[in-house]
C-alpha cells in the first residue's frame, strides 16, 4: 500500500510541475498577443502620421503658390498662420514640460 501512496505523491508532484509549465506558456502566449496588438497600433499610428505629412506638404505647397502670387493680404495671412501654429505648438508643449 505504501507503494501506491508513493506513486500518487509522484503523480501529484508531476502534475504540479506540468501545471506551472502550462501557466508559464499561457503567460508567454498572452505577452505575444499583447505585443502583436501594440504593433498593430504602431502601424496604424505610422499610417496616420504619413497621411498627416502628405496633407501638410500639400497645404504648404498651396500656401507657397499663394505667397508667390504677390498678394500682400495672402502673405499676411500666411505669416499669421505660421505664427499661430508656433504659438499653438508652444502652448501644447508647455503642458508636457
Amino acid at each position: 500500500m505504501s507503494d501506491a501512496y508513493e506513486r500518487e505523491r509522484q503523480n501529484n508532484s508531476r502534475l504540479d510541475e506540468l501545471s506551472s509549465k502550462v501557466s508559464a506558456l499561457r503567460g508567454v502566449t498572452v505577452d505575444i498577443y499583447d505585443n502583436a496588438r501594440s504593433q498593430d497600433v504602431i502601424d496604424n499610428s505610422t499610417e496616420v502620421f504619413s497621411n498627416l505629412s502628405t496633407s501638410i506638404k500639400g497645404s504648404a505647397g498651396r500656401l507657397g503658390r499663394m505667397a508667390q502670387s504677390g498678394n500682400k493680404v495672402a502673405i499676411l495671412k500666411l505669416a499669421g498662420m505660421i505664427v499661430g501654429v508656433v504659438v499653438v505648438l508652444y502652448w501644447i508643449l508647455s503642458f508636457f514640460w
